[in-house]
């Protein structure tokens, strides 16, 4: 399937200027071969109609989404000069896994494959795309993820799961990847979690130290997760927990949605909150652009505006 949409820029707080919004082609399924997977993989590409030596995002869906999901952040970032790249993972409702899948335990690990996976096939996805050919720049890539797709870009950028001992285990970082957005991101595991994590997600148990790419954390101050015995600071872990060259932004009453960014109108969304994803398109564009082109302005512009505002819906810190 291709579709075409123009897109428009978003208003709000932190308002900053980026660039025109362009046209976007959006092709789904472009379908992956898996060797060891149980099935192909699934993935939707998402593009501008113009431009050249395009960036790309790596997006990882939450628990349960799938490639359909995130419009409001697949749709700006394409409009405003990215590639996005959405696949499918296996714990997708989409798929129907039941819970006795001999896979189930190890999904953490098939995610992150799925995203290497992706970077490995990128001529392959390049060409699915009408008019897409030679025109991404296979130098700037970012991971970026939410929820439990948080997690799995963090590993991408360095993070590693903890075993029962408290030694990290398998280092599953890749040098392709140049920064990250971390979108309500579980934090640290072993007494952290509740019962019910602990019983059922035990791979949730990162640890931060060894994830140096830099990238932007954004948490809301109202999420409050039953996977954790901590309150809403418990997602600002990747920042505070990783070495240098992260910044955080944390979003005044938002909730694990963080105001729609799934997409609006969805059941999730129990915070809808326009103004506030308008900040996160916005705010996770300049700071790619600010780590992929250092001469671009638009961070400094972005954190200027929202320390200027009166009534700011979030605040940035830098380490």
């Amino acid at each position: 399937m291709i579709e075409t949409d123009m897109a428009v820029p978003a208003a709000g707080d932190g308002d900053v200027a980026v660039s025109v919004p362009a046209p976007v082609v959006s092709v789904k399924p472009v379908v992956l071969s898996a060797p060891g997977r149980g099935e192909d993989l699934r993935v939707r590409v998402s593009a501008p109609t113009a431009g050249r030596e395009l960036p790309v995002i790596v997006f990882s869906h939450g628990f349960g989404w799938s490639s359909d999901g995130y419009a409001p952040l697949a749709d700006f970032w394409a409009a405003h000069g990215f590639v996005v790249i959405q696949p499918t993972h296996l714990d997708s409702r989409t798929l129907s896994l039941p819970p006795e899948d001999p896979r189930s335990p190890q999904i953490w690990r098939y995610r992150v494959e799925d995203m290497k996976r992706v970077l490995d096939q990128l001529d392959l996805l390049e060409a699915a795309v009408p008019g897409l050919g030679g025109r991404l720049d296979h130098g700037r890539i970012a991971a970026a993820g939410h929820s439990w797709g948080g997690q799995t870009a963090s590993m991408l950028l360095g993070a590693r799961v903890l075993d029962p001992e408290g030694e990290p285990g398998e280092d599953m970082s890749d040098s392709r990847i140049k920064a990250g957005v971390l979108l309500a991101t579980p934090g640290r595991g072993g007494a952290e979690l509740s019962p019910f994590a602990a019983e059922h997600f035990p791979f949730m148990n990162p640890s931060f130290a060894a994830m140096t790419t830099p990238a932007l954390v954004v948490a809301g101050d109202r999420d409050q997760s039953h996977l954790t015995a901590r309150g809403p600071e418990w997602f600002t872990d990747p920042y505070f927990l990783s070495p240098g060259g992260k910044s955080l932004l944390t979003l005044f009453g938002a909730e694990h949605s963080l105001g729609g960014v799934s997409g609006y109108d969805v059941a999730e969304t129990t915070d809808e909150h326009p103004g506030r994803v308008a900040l996160i398109q916005r705010l996770t564009w300049a700071y790619l652009r600010h780590v992929f082109y250092p001469e671009d302005p638009s961070w400094l512009a972005a954190r200027s505006a929202l320390a200027d505002d009166p009534e700011p819906l979030g605040r940035v810190e830098s380490d």
